[in-house]
């Protein structure tokens, strides 16, 4: 019997990464940043001065492009690029390919693939939607605007602006991409459990989508 696929959407500062992390590893199962493989792309996009706006030239080096998110490192082409994607340059990068049907389509197809063997949990912002539609559990991760940039800002990993202000006028703008772009839309699946995360720690909101996985595999 083939195991779970969890999947796990939402916008940028919602908690998804740190969230789906932790409940991978509660679970046993394996975890998936799709996000990742986008700023993978941009970022190659950048090395080889492809235009970003070139559907038919990115999708073309994200086919040939061999990207590795199976453990907490990202590789792709066998270099270590999982501190460089996270810079307000790649953030700007990932967005425009992400838009690109091509490269979703592309990306999309990996996605499949390293969830045919169940056990995962994907975070993304299609996953539920359009990667695993019929996952075994959708959850949908949001926040308020400034408790999401509030998170960003003091995110260690992102090596951006720090004021709050600034990240929040950012974080605007990708919403207002990720909600209207004609590829993949980002929006909460019709089953999906959505999870309001303001005010919450990291343990209180793992807590509480676990007891909805759990609560879900049992029906």
């Amino acid at each position: 019997m083939l195991k779970p696929i969890i999947a796990i959407d939402g916008p940028s500062g919602a908690g998804k990464g740190t969230v789906a992390r932790e409940v991978a590893i509660a679970l046993g199962y394996r975890h998936v940043d799709s996000g990742a493989m986008y700023r993978a792309v941009g970022w190659k996009a950048l090395q080889e001065h492809v235009a970003l706006d070139s559907d038919e030239a990115v999708s073309k080096l994200a086919s040939a492009s061999r990207i590795d998110v199976s453990t907490a490192r990202v590789l792709i082409d066998g270099t270590d690029v999982t501190r460089a994607i996270r810079t307000p340059e790649i953030d700007r990068a990932a967005t425009a390919v992400a838009r690109l049907p091509g490269v979703r389509a592309v990306l999309v197809d990996r996605q499949r693939v390293l969830g045919e063997r169940g056990a995962i949990v994907m975070e993304g912002r299609d996953i539920g939607t359009v990667v695993f539609p019929n996952a075994d559990v959708k959850i949908y991760l949001d926040a308020s605007p400034e408790e999401r940039a509030r998170r960003r800002a003091s995110d260690p990993a992102h090596s951006g602006p720090t004021a709050v202000g600034e990240v929040a006028t950012l974080l605007t703008a990708r919403d207002e991409i990720d909600r209207t772009r004609a590829a993949s839309p980002l929006y909460a699946a019709p089953d999906a459990v959505v999870v309001d995360t303001t005010g919450q720690n990291v343990d209180q909101v793992v807590r509480e989508v676990l007891t909805v996985i759990r609560s879900k595999l049992k029906t």
